[in-house]
């Protein structure tokens, strides 16, 4: 194993890879190519479910489906190299049932993914928003009890910034000791397994391929990527990302999501040193 070599570049997707318009510029898309053609592999981590993240790289016009995919914030894993799927721990019934009456105080539209839609208490502007970038069609539940009929993954709760900070600084004073509550954009605090993160599936990953984590850059911007940066031999941070994630990163973008940074990042410390 060379244990200097990079082998997969895996990114996070919003304020990361992808600019504010929700664009993936030219110049990014030429990187992931130049990548795969010198045999680096390419993946992405994300909160989003495995089946949506599997549309991006034709809808991108990236010309191979990229080899790994972490979605729901590492509760699903797509190993395209093996064409396998592995699901990793989901939050029990009871526990999403506790988590909604714990949210009573805070005025929040909870949301969850199932059977390919987006199952929400209402239909807002941000659940539209959400189905649009989704591809998804949104349906509307009739009770809470839906929302917690199965065991899932995670369940999202979209609020207003200040609400999500509130609930966000409630959880961490009272911790669960099953779940966690984590932001993942100013206005949606997510629930999930305690057990589940980016990093521990990225560790799970790398049991699957013959290099190890040092052979892996990661790119994120904010708290739930800390733990994919961590674990990773590279841990790159956005410079537009939050203060505990550039904290805990071993080196922060010199341009932000909107000015390509991960293109710059990586033609600066992989393709200058490759000749490419």
């Amino acid at each position: 194993m060379e244990t200097n070599r990079l082998r997969l570049v895996l990114c996070d997707i919003d304020s990361t890879l992808i600019n504010s318009k929700r664009e993936l510029t030219p110049r990014t898309k030429d990187m992931i190519e130049k990548l795969h053609a010198q045999g680096v592999y390419f993946g992405l981590a994300s909160g989003r479910p495995v089946d949506e993240l599997q549309r991006y790289a034709t809808g991108w016009g990236i010309s191979f489906p990229f080899e790994v995919l972490i979605g729901m914030n590492g509760s699903e894993l797509w190993d395209e190299i093996h064409h396998k799927q592995y699901d990793y721990y989901k939050l029990k019934k009871e526990w999403i049932q506790e988590i909604l009456e714990a949210m009573h105080p805070f005025e929040a539209n909870a949301f969850i993914y199932l059977d390919g839609k987006l199952v929400a208490q209402r239909i807002d502007e941000a659940m539209k928003h959400s189905a649009v970038t989704s591809q998804k069609l949104i349906h509307v539940i009739e009770s809470d009890a839906e929302l917690y009929a199965y065991d899932n993954a995670k369940i999202m709760f979209r609020m207003s910034a200040e609400d999500t900070l509130k609930a966000e600084k409630y959880f961490n004073e009272h911790p669960n000791p099953y779940y966690k509550a984590f932001k993942t954009q100013t206005t949606l605090l997510e629930f999930a397994d305690r057990r589940i993160s980016k990093g521990y599936t990225v560790k799970k990953l790398a049991d699957q391929y013959d290099f190890g984590l040092e052979n892996i850059w990661a790119f994120g911007d904010t708290t739930n990527d800390n733990t994919m940066l961590e674990v990773s031999g590279r841990g790159i941070c956005m410079c537009n990302g939050s203060d505990d994630t550039k904290a805990i990163a071993d080196e922060i973008t010199e341009f932000d999501n909107d000015h390509d940074g991960v293109a710059n990042y990586i033609e600066k410390h992989f393709f200058r040193h490759q000749g490419g």
